[in-house]
């Protein structure tokens, strides 16, 4: 028997309904009776397109009002102390303060630390462990999904987070502890939610255990075959799934778990399907993951008919086909796209289509005469058209790329020299202040914006409207008195979508969105073809801020393997040549801004941390090829001219040798809600540049108060120089409103100001 199932669908909507309807929430322009209202009817349609697919199985337990961990410490009673949770249901406001801070009596509280899922672009909600931490069912969100799915007559396979993942993802506080010292406290809650999920006649639980795709040390394996034998019963079939990678080492310990069925990822780790078969008893389900599930090309589908028959062949045992993950990386819908060219569109599937291409597999499968049918007709014809397609092959970027190896990838001087030069011209304080990059863009930025793209603004009036907000932003920050200024961003919709939308090689949709977290939604650019820059991107605006003040203004750009990682990445080529090829767009920029007597130039790289392979014995390539695309944008670069990085949400202690390679002059990172620790691996590995540790949780509507900037940069003090510490806040300020931005840069200032006239060293 073959069966299809989901691991997961996008929960936002196909028109972003879940981000309106939170917005609206949170401004209070509705009450939590109609959000709820308006959570249930999105449920609703996500399981009837699912069930409309022909999936033997639907997902319940996917959906979730911000991030699906945060749901299951809600769902457990992990609530940290400082949200004063009384121990009883745990209400959505609690959960919305975990995640965005504030406590029960209004007053300001950090919100629970945020980091990225494994190698995603999505961000979840960090767990919080005490060492005598107790767990307790504390919300009804599931068991009152599958409830409203089993009402409607579908066949349901809830979905949750399991326990070694759960404790793998969160974080010990207080006293230092083994997480794993908890467990035992931890599957006695995994035990009543089963029990819950039994008596509501369920048959299949898919739990998801996503780190058995890493490096786990020898007592986390343990820990897999003692927890899963705690867990088992005879009433309900557990399938445990495994994505984003290789079991590799774990391979056998997963076969070996007293489960009905493990689920894997095909589409990134296809050789593990053989070993697995070799080693799965046949008693048990197998589940392969043959669809992508993050990214947006046509699945070959009689390809994938010829792997999936040749599984059959040799699987003696009930095989279940599906997508490789959750669809929640992937945007929903594709029939939204009205704008994108015919060739490009008939190349890609979205959500709804990925389904559907899962429905198509198992029916040739079953049946070779489907082979022969329109719709795989169509499917041979799309993907020929691809790979020979003049859109996506450019021989003036091949000839370009083959100069790589003659650049040289080394700064003119060391940093100890370079900075002499750099600050005879800036003159900077100590604490030198500044912000990442982005400002509030308000709803008349948004507007104009919209204007223009839509043809109701001509050339010259976006150009006057975009300078004025420019003029603004600059009058503003010098009212601020912060040290080095940008220019606001207000011309750009996304730090991504913005440079591919002028770089040839890109395409962009109209409701391609993603969730990034929360209400967060990201339309990630498509990379089909070579990429060039046929003309500068950011000078002009660049150019004319700084003719508007005497203070340095940064030119802000976004660096190749951020760009690279937060799109959807071409599959007929390798990466890292993707990446060279963005690399030498954005040094055209770079040089081009310092022509135009730009002196600090910015160069994100937020999301050169979460691409690293999920297995260390492949991080020393992918490093080794990031850190080149980095340096290409910056060679030819002058000694005086200041490179600036910023990362985001990022574990350096073991890429510290690496980030240290990237060379940047300065290096801003997120710390604010970690109370500075992420410092340690600097100050462990006497990282030898400047560095702006975060003070400011952009994430959070909290204003920091002058005090606990000053308490946070003393922080900084015990680990860095001084003398080479710079005050920002921990990100861009797009999502944030100018009240607050304007209280929260003056209280950075005012802190700058005084921590240079006396910085007391907190013992």
């Amino acid at each position: 028997m073959i069966r299809t199932h989901n691991l997961g669908f996008p929960r936002i909507g196909a028109q972003r309904e879940l981000k309106k309807s939170l917005e609206s929430y949170w401004q209070g322009e509705i009450d939590s009776q109609d959000l709820f209202n308006n959570g249930q009817q999105l449920r609703k349609n996500n399981w009837q397109t699912q069930a409309d697919s022909g999936l033997d199985l639907i997902p319940v337990g996917d959906f979730s009002w911000y991030d699906h961990v945060l749901d299951m410490s809600a769902l457990l009673g992990c609530i940290p102390e400082r949200f004063k949770h009384d121990g009883g249901a745990v209400d959505i406001d609690t959960y919305f303060r975990m995640a965005r801070g504030r406590s029960v009596d209004g007053g300001d509280v950090s919100a629970c630390e945020m980091t990225k899922w494994f190698d995603t672009n999505y961000h979840y909600i960090v767990p919080e462990f005490q060492p005598e931490q107790s767990f307790k069912l504390s919300t009804e969100k599931l068991f009152d999904e599958v409830n409203e799915a089993l009402q409607l007559g579908h066949r349901v396979k809830p979905v949750i987070l399991g326990p070694l993942s759960f404790l793998w993802l969160g974080k010990a506080e207080g006293e230092a502890f083994d997480k794993l010292n908890v467990l035992d406290q931890l599957l006695a809650a995994y035990g009543e939610i089963l029990n819950r999920l039994s008596d509501l006649g369920v048959e299949w639980v898919q739990i998801d255990e996503p780190i058995l795709v890493l490096d786990l040390p020898d007592q986390w394996k343990l820990a897999f075959e003692q927890a899963y034998h705690k867990l088992q019963r005879g009433d309900l079939k557990l399938l445990v799934a495994s994505y984003f990678g290789e079991l590799a080492d774990n391979l056998k310990l997963v076969c070996d778990l007293p489960v009905a069925g493990l689920h894997i990822d095909a589409i990134r780790s296809p050789e593990q399907v053989q070993q697995l078969i070799d080693w799965l008893p046949s008693y048990k389900v197998l589940s392969v993951g043959i669809i992508d599930g993050r990214n947006v090309w046509k699945n070959n589908l009689g390809a994938t008919v010829s792997v999936t028959q040749a599984i059959q062949q040799h699987w003696a045992g009930e095989l279940w086909l599906a997508p490789s993950c959750s669809l929640l990386h992937v945007p929903v819908n594709l029939a939204f796209e009205t704008s994108l060219s015919d060739d490009i569109k008939s190349w890609l599937s979205f959500a709804t289509e990925k389904l559907t291409e899962l429905r198509l597999v198992k029916a040739a499968v079953l049946d070779n005469n489907c082979l022969s049918s329109d719709e795989f007709s169509r499917n041979r014809e799309a993907i020929s058209n691809r790979e020979n397609s003049s859109l996506v092959h450019n021989k003036d970027v091949q000839r370009c790329l083959e100069n790589v190896k003659s650049l040289s990838l080394k700064r003119g001087l060391d940093f100890n020299e370079r900075i002499k030069l750099q600050q005879q011209h800036l003159r900077l304080p100590n604490f030198p202040t500044t912000t990442i990059g982005s400002f509030p863009q308000t709803t008349d930025i948004r507007s104009n914006r919209r204007r223009y793209k839509q043809g109701e603004l001509s050339q010259a009036d976006y150009q006057s409207v975009m300078q004025q907000e420019i003029a603004d932003v600059i009058a503003k920050q010098e009212a601020l008195g912060l040290d080095v200024l940008v220019h606001g961003e207000p011309e750009r919709n996304d730090m991504v979508e913005y440079f591919g939308e002028q770089l040839q090689g890109f395409a962009f949709t109209q409701n391609g969105w993603v969730q990034s977290y929360g209400s967060r939604c990201v339309k990630p650019p498509i990379i089909y073809g070579d990429v060039s820059r046929p003309q500068a991107m950011t000078v002009n605006w660049a150019s004319y801020a700084q003719s508007l003040t005497d203070k340095p203004v940064k030119g802000m750009l976004t660096g190749p393997v951020t760009i690279l990682n937060w799109s959807f990445v071409r599959d007929d080529q390798d990466r890292a040549t993707t990446c060279q090829q963005i690399a030498l767009a954005i040094r055209d920029e770079v040089l081009d801004l310092e022509k135009a007597g730009i002196r600090i130039i910015q160069i994100d790289e937020a999301a050169l941390r979460e691409g690293l392979p999920l297995r260390k014995k492949q991080w020393s390539e992918y490093l080794n090829r990031a850190i080149e695309a980095f340096c290409i944008t910056t060679s030819g670069v002058k000694n005086e001219t200041q490179i600036h990085t910023h990362m985001c949400y990022s574990n350096f202690n073991d890429i510290m040798s690496s980030v240290s390679d990237m060379d940047a002059d300065v290096i801003t990172i997120e710390t604010s809600r970690s109370d500075m620790k992420l410092l340690d691996a600097f100050e462990q590995f006497q990282y030898p540049n400047e560095i702006g540790p975060g003070v400011y949780d952009i994430h959070s509507p909290n204003v920091p108060k002058i005090e606990q900037i000053e308490y946070l940069m003393q922080q900084a003090a015990r680990r860095i120089p001084l003398e080479r510490l710079w005050v920002n806040p921990d990100c861009g300020l797009k999502t944030r409103a100018w009240p607050e931005v304007q209280q929260a840069l003056r209280n950075m200032v005012t802190a700058a100001k005084q921590l240079r006239q006396s910085v007391t060293v907190v013992e």
